[in-house]
């Protein structure tokens, strides 16, 4: 296959990548790859809603304000302004696209509470609004006529003069290594949860990337905040939508408490994330737990209301928990959940490298700062998904089509090559075991200087070792084996930069907790991190914060 061509190169089909590959003028070429088919997407998993200010009583300044607070201060008001003023906007034009929102009495769209929000302003399709909108939106990018390489596998980059230039791709179920030129490339490849050892991210999830455009250059920022959602299964780390919540679920412990008056007296259970789930990993690492877990308790709600708002919430429970929560409470806990950090852009998608744009939670723009609120994510992908479409389709006129050497296809073969013809060595999934196992102890709700110091060595050690690990499987159809073994890869660098900005971030804000710095420290702190790629383990640097009009204040729910 000789190389490709397109306009543009969209990486990764789920909501970002998919309302991004929408804005483009006819004439423009436009393709997609993904690993998975796009419904496969993890967007689909998202359930519980996404945030905008459609009611009269409600306004988009209340939603920035909320998003800002929530964010322990540290997104940029501008980016969070844009988002939350355009929000509504968006909301109806999904409607209008098809998406079957579930409604209020009066057939308006329905809203639900959410954490750290001070309207109910979450739309939502019962407990299934990201595959609504997924599938909705997969029917109009069929109908543009985008050219979808499903079950691809992102391997490289090309990077010439400076510039993005296109990508090199493995074609999983051939084996084929191919370079794809392209006058700009869009990445919307989702997040890294898999570099905790439980997580609610699908398998999917390994920061793809994030981890290629850090190796060719492009700076991580903030992405020492990792947003451990307070309820996923005990067992699996399966989500358990916040939605639930908001119908007026409680959590309690094992004294049958609802313990959440302890921690936020006034919003409870509907405190932002960082809060619900420091105060559960309390109650339970202080011996009020249940058996590792706490409970939440949706029984009160009665079965109609579980039925119609919260079914998919009742299936997973049943299967995978084996508990009805019509009749008992569900065992839940903290899990990994949502990278706030992701790749440096602005809010129109544009990365520090000529020719490379992101949307979605592979970038970091950065609306949620050091802590998201729920429903702001789908939100996100929404809006910076068509702002980064509408920018690159201006940002093609004049530009020509690249002529990239094919040295890069060769290299990257190369690497493949050797990797398959290692003749032994430790097995990926023993490294990532133990690095996603280090990762929730070392990395996780709770943090020290201790326990990060000691997972910078771990980290880097696994890092060394993957580089050297055994894939079993030698054949070039469908080998599974040698795309695990690059995940690995992946996930190890981005387990180095999270732990970094971990440990050089002294103090607490929002998802980051320190336990020997526990307080906030604007002076220092109000600041970005920003990571760089180096031989010898990620550099770091800062930017400031961008303020329009809310103040820093403490943060009380």
């Amino acid at each position: 296959m000789s190389m490709l061509s397109h306009d543009v190169i969209i990486v990764g089909a789920g909501l970002a990548g998919m309302r991004a590959a929408l804005e483009f003028a006819p004439g423009v070429d436009v393709a997609m790859i993904s690993k998975v088919h796009p419904v496969r997407s993890h967007s689909g998993a998202a359930q519980g809603g996404v945030n905008a200010a459609l009611h009269e009583d409600d306004s988009w300044e209340n939603h920035a304000y909320d998003t800002v607070k929530g964010s322990d201060y540290l997104g940029d008001q501008d980016a969070i302004e844009i988002m939350c003023r355009e929000a509504p906007s968006d909301i109806r034009q999904m409607e209008h696209w098809g998406v079957i929102f579930s409604r209020n009495d009066e057939e308006r769209i329905a809203q639900r509470p959410f954490g750290g929000a001070g309207y109910p302003r979450t739309c939502y399709a019962a407990d299934r609004t990201g595959h609504a909108l997924l599938h909705a939106m997969y029917e109009r990018v069929m109908r543009r006529g985008v050219k979808v390489y499903e079950e691809w596998f992102l391997l490289s980059l090309i990077m010439e003069d400076g510039e993005c230039r296109g990508i090199v791709a493995l074609d999983i179920p051939t084996g084929q290594v191919v370079s794809m030129r392209a006058r700009a490339v869009v990445m919307a490849t989702g997040g890294y949860g898999r570099v905790y050892r439980t997580s609610s991210n699908g398998l999917v999830n390994t920061g793809d990337g994030m981890a290629v455009c850090y190796e060719a250059g492009a700076p991580l920022m903030d992405m020492e905040f990792v947003q451990f959602h307070p309820t996923t299964l005990k067992s699996n780390g399966v989500l358990i939508t916040e939605g639930s919540r908001g119908e007026g679920g409680t959590l309690i412990n094992a004294l049958g408490e609802r313990f959440m008056k302890t921690y936020a007296p006034n919003a409870m259970e509907l405190a932002s994330r960082d809060v619900v789930s420091r105060a559960e990993q309390t109650e339970i690492l202080e011996g009020r737990g249940v058996d590792g877990c706490v409970l939440l308790d949706l029984r009160h709600l009665g079965r109609e209301k579980i039925l119609e708002r919260l079914p998919q919430i009742r299936e997973l429970a049943i299967k995978f928990a084996g508990t009805d929560p019509i009749e008992v409470p569900i065992p839940v806990r903290p899990g990994a959940h949502y990278s706030m950090g992701g790749i440096k852009a602005d809010f129109n998608g544009a990365t520090p490298l000529p020719g490379l744009f992101a949307a979605g939670e592979c970038s970091c723009v950065s609306v949620h700062g050091a802590n998201r609120l729920g429903g702001n994510s789908l939100l996100e992908t929404l809006v910076f998904g068509r702002r980064t479409g509408a920018f690159v389709n201006d940002y093609l006129v004049g530009r020509p089509m690249p002529s990239p050497a094919d040295t890069h296809r060769v290299e990257q073969e190369k690497r493949l090559a050797e990797m398959v013809a290692r003749p032994a060595g430790e097995r990926g999934w023993a490294l990532r075991e133990e690095l996603g196992t280090m990762m929730n102890r070392n990395v996780g709700v709770f943090r020290d200087r201790a326990g990060l110091e000691a997972a910078v060595t771990v980290a880097a050690n696994v890092a060394e070792r993957a580089r050297r690990q055994w894939v079993m499987d030698k054949g070039k159809i469908f080998n599974t084996d040698l795309t695990e073994a690059l995940e690995l890869q992946h996930v190890t660098e981005l387990a180095r930069v999270i732990i970094a900005g971990a440990l050089a971030r002294e103090e607490s804000r929002g998802a980051h907790f320190r336990k020997d710095f526990t307080t906030r420290d604007d002076a220092k702190w109000m600041r970005h991190t920003l990571a760089h790629p180096d031989p010898d383990g990620p550099k770091l640097s800062h930017a400031p914060v961008a303020f329009t009009r809310f103040e820093p204040k403490e943060r009380t729910y």
